[in-house]
């Protein structure tokens, strides 16, 4: 089984800036390096979106420092802290369709990776996300041209969670999204936005939110902020995937390491 890594939320600052106290380059880092220690075999790494947390150019550059020398190679999607533009400017090498969203396929030998683009730089909540009608057509391609099955991957979340205020600048379009996603051999579909471990059966299909290797949602539900965080153990995915199986492993970084045990 193919071995993908998945990382989300990284909210990279400029030096000596901090998220509720924590150094956001500092946990991706020990966090990459966690990963490097137990899944050198893994054949990707995902990263996807809130790669920083204004999206400026000093913010990009850091996370290339901080990116450099891994085993992987690394796909990059976009969430409501980026700028597409300084983004594209950073990572000219990342791929963009033919109308310059930062999406992409990627084919495994059994296995159609999506990556898609879902900020909105004109929605009423800037923090929102949707696909707009060329990336609907986008993805409706991508999907019926794989022979073999698909795993999607967003950054915005396509269902309610039961936080309040994070579900209001999910993807816009979700239920959309969602009927276009299950009329084909959709396995999976993945996401951050939330920063929390969340797994979720919608409309049929199965999905999946990742927490982040800085600051956490805390488990309050029905919250109204989009905002509330905690310090929390960073985290991160380990996905196995032959095709048609899919499997889900969660990872926390940060906690006191203890001695393996039998009995």
């Amino acid at each position: 089984m193919a071995k993908i890594l998945v990382m989300t939320d990284l909210h990279i600052t400029e030096a000596g800036n901090t998220i509720i106290g924590l150094d956001p380059a500092m946990r991706l880092s020990e966090t990459l390096a966690h990963a490097v220690k137990h899944h050198p075999d893994a054949s990707h790494l995902i990263l996807t979106g809130d790669l920083t947390h204004h999206g400026t150019t000093p913010e990009y550059d850091r996370l290339k420092d901080v990116l450099h020398d891994l085993p992987w190679p690394v796909s990059y999607l976009i969430g409501n802290h980026d700028d597409r533009a300084t983004f594209r400017q950073a990572f000219p090498e990342v791929p963009t369709d033919a109308d310059g969203f930062v999406q992409t396929v990627i084919d495994l030998p059994d296995t159609r990776l999506i990556l898609l683009d879902t900020v909105d730089e004109n929605a009423p909540n800037p923090h929102a996300g949707r696909l707009c009608p060329s990336r609907l057509a986008w993805l409706q391609t991508a999907l019926s041209e794989s022979p073999n099955p698909c795993l999607v991957f967003m950054h915005h979340h396509a269902f309610d969670t039961g936080f309040t205020g994070m579900d209001r600048i999910n993807l816009a379009n979700a239920a959309a999204v969602r009927a276009l996603l299950k009329t084909h051999n959709t396995r999976h579909v993945f996401a951050g936005h939330v920063h929390r471990t969340i797994h979720a059966t919608v409309d049929g299909l199965s999905m999946t939110v990742f927490k982040s290797p800085c600051h956490q949602q805390p488990l309050t539900l029905g919250d109204d902020a989009s905002s509330s965080s905690i310090d929390e153990p960073a985290g991160y995915g380990i996905l196995l995937t032959d095709g048609p199986n899919v499997v889900v492993h969660f990872e926390d970084v940060g906690l006191p390491e203890k001695p393996v045990l039998t009995y």
